[in-house]
């Protein structure tokens, strides 16, 4: 069985989705590939306490680590990989997607990747700003494709300080 839970942190809604014990879930109001949970509405399980209390220190500065929730996320393998590589990108710092597809080719052993297919996987990422896809840039610097809005993407990097001058 799944779960859900509504959370109104100063981004907007956020819909939770766990599992009972993981969180599977994080998902925007408004967010593109946004799925349509059949879910038992339970807010008081303790992973989504400890999300709340995760997302609370978060805008308020502070820098928690993702790997203090149990997240478990659903997809290929091709999509896992990208959103471990995606927990690797530090509080502050943006990659681009391009840079994204060299470290999954090199996990992979491969020569070389599509930045497209990376962009694919970061797009439909369904844990949203704690697997930080919002960190992915464009090869130019620019923002682009996240599920959540351009607008939101670019008040998470502001608070992390990681909003390049130009923008």
């Amino acid at each position: 069985m799944f779960y859900r839970s509504i959370s109104l942190p100063p981004i907007g809604g956020i819909t939770l989705a766990s599992d009972g014990t993981s969180l599977t879930g994080l998902w925007l109001e408004g967010q593109k590939f946004h799925p349509d949970i059949p879910a038992a509405a339970q807010a008081d399980l303790p992973i989504f306490r400890a999300a709340e209390d995760w997302l609370r220190r978060y805008f308020a500065g502070a820098q928690p680590d993702p790997q203090e929730l149990p997240l478990a996320p659903q997809g290929s393998e091709f999509r896992i990989l990208i959103w471990e590589l995606l927990l690797e990108i530090p509080y502050g710092r943006t990659v681009t997607y391009g840079e994204l597809a060299g470290r999954a080719a090199q996990r992979l052993g491969r020569p070389s990747m599509s930045a497209q297919a990376v962009g694919g996987a970061v797009g439909h990422n369904p844990i949203s700003i704690i697997i930080p896809c919002h960190r992915v840039m464009g090869a130019d610097g620019s923002l682009t494709g996240y599920a959540g809005g351009l607008d939101r993407k670019q008040m998470l990097l502001r608070l992390e300080g990681a909003l390049p001058d130009r923008l």
